[in-house]
């Protein structure tokens, strides 16, 4: 199988992307099939550029057993559009985004990230950045079961669709 290229994408890379990123590379790796993805994130802003993810993030990540620490923000460039497979969204304005940064020849790569994988009662997941702990938990939750459905498709798993 032909590794999987996997960009997630927010607005400053420092709360929902990277959480994403790490989730789904450690579930990766926990199911034995890491070796067939490389996951990345960055933001539709370089506001945050070289900066770890928001502690918020952090904590709530680690109290699952995720490590976020090491990650560092990054905007997304045009080139992301080559050296990816998926350029997944965590909401529509961030598709918006993507959209008109996009090479048309690289659109079938675009998508939301919880549309993507499908049976989420949300298609977007929420920014908790000016809410309390509660709203990283939530994000956490949101994006763990939508990278394990990402994983386990894209690995071949579960048929895609």
């Amino acid at each position: 199988m032909i590794q999987q290229r996997i960009l997630f994408v927010c607005t400053g890379n420092i709360c929902r992307s990277p959480t994403a990123e790490g989730v789904a590379r450690a579930l990766a790796e926990k199911q034995g099939v890491g070796h067939l993805f490389t996951f990345d994130s960055a933001g539709t802003i370089g506001y945050h550029t070289g900066e770890p993810p928001d502690r918020r993030a952090i904590a709530a990540a680690a109290r699952r057993g995720y490590d976020l620490a090491p990650l560092r923000a990054r905007q997304v460039t045009e080139s992301d559009f080559f050296r990816f497979d998926h350029v997944l969204a965590m909401d529509r304005g961030h598709l918006k985004v993507l959209e008109k940064l996009c090479p048309p020849t690289h659109r079938q790569g675009l998508g939301l990230f919880l549309e993507y994988v499908g049976k989420e009662l949300d298609d977007e997941v929420p920014d908790p950045y000016y809410g309390g702990p509660e709203g990283f938990d939530y994000v956490l939750t949101l994006v763990e079961n939508a990278a394990d459905q990402l994983i386990r498709r894209l690995s071949g798993e579960i048929p895609l669709g």
